[in-house]
């Protein structure tokens, strides 16, 4: 049951569903960073959100959720894509107190907004936006949904910095097939029955029996997720060419080299004065990767 994102749905509504259930890929996040507890935690219910969003919408593309926000905990990103890979990092503001365990969601942020990128493969990006005037995660994410989407999705996630689980509801638009018209009332209800650890412990057949073992759940066959990080030499080149000449050329003199690393993965990457230079010169090939 670990790493793997699970659909669902009942049959003669309009209603879908997904389980996500996170082990190996969150370690594998956590292992590259040292956060406090309540961040590990709160970083576990993002990766779980974002896995859930990127099935949902079904964009061949990269998804994000961004939080930012003015408290202890200043960002908050995670990143998905089709091929179920997740990263994510967390950012304390400089100079913060170490947050304590039980430090709430919005005590931990402050005042903020979540931004969710849909970066297609084709076509234009998209920006949604939502402010952070709800007491948990998937409370914010639950109204994004309302507000830029218009259809009526419920989260829940739960995290404790060896597992994460999470749970997604949502009522589709066409109601031509629908013959159970309380159906979003009843589901709703049933999976506000739902524990923190049961999303972390039980398998996806085992919770849906719990939640809903008098309905009738359609179940497709999961999909793996795994950690899985995007950054390369000719992204970070990139990067740094947006810096611009008189930077770039500033860092050499000081450095005599460019070294940087992804915040992401931790994968470290050289550039020497002759790279920088093919860089400012347009030069499109890439010099070799040095591990």
């Amino acid at each position: 049951m670990s790493d793997q994102i699970q659909r669902f749905l009942f049959d003669n509504t309009n209603v879908r569903g997904e389980l996500v259930t996170l082990e190996r890929a969150y370690a594998e996040v956590l292992d590259r960073h040292d956060y406090p507890p309540v961040v590990n935690r709160l970083l576990g219910e993002l990766l779980a959100a974002v896995a859930l969003l990127t099935d949902t919408v079904k964009l061949d593309g990269t998804l994000s959720i961004e939080v930012r926000g003015s408290g202890a905990l200043s960002l908050l990103m995670a990143e998905s894509n089709p091929g179920g890979e997740l990263r994510a990092i967390a950012r304390l503001a400089e100079d913060a107190p170490m947050p304590a365990d039980d430090t709430g969601f919005l005590e931990l942020l402050g005042e903020g907004r979540i931004m969710i990128t849909l970066d297609p493969r084709e076509g234009h990006r998209y920006q949604g936006i939502v402010a952070l005037d709800h007491d948990t995660l998937a409370g914010c994410l639950a109204a994004y949904f309302v507000q830029s989407e218009q259809l009526p999705t419920r989260l829940w996630l739960a995290a404790d910095g060896v597992r994460a689980g999470g749970l997604l509801l949502q009522r589709m638009p066409d109601e031509s097939q629908n013959q159970d018209h309380d159906a979003w009332d009843r589901t709703v209800v049933l999976a506000e029955t739902v524990k923190e650890e049961e999303l972390l412990a039980l398998g996806p057949e085992a919770l849906l029996h719990r939640l809903y073992h008098e309905e009738t759940v359609r179940i497709f066959d999961p999909k793996a997720l795994r950690f899985g990080c995007t950054c390369s030499r000719e992204r970070i080149a990139g990067s740094l060419v947006t810096l611009g000449e008189a930077e770039l050329r500033q860092v050499l003199a000081e450095h005599g080299s460019i070294d940087t690393q992804c915040h992401f993965c931790h994968t470290c990457y050289h550039f020497t004065e002759a790279d920088v230079e093919a860089l400012l010169a347009g030069d499109d090939t890439p010099p070799p990767v040095l591990h």
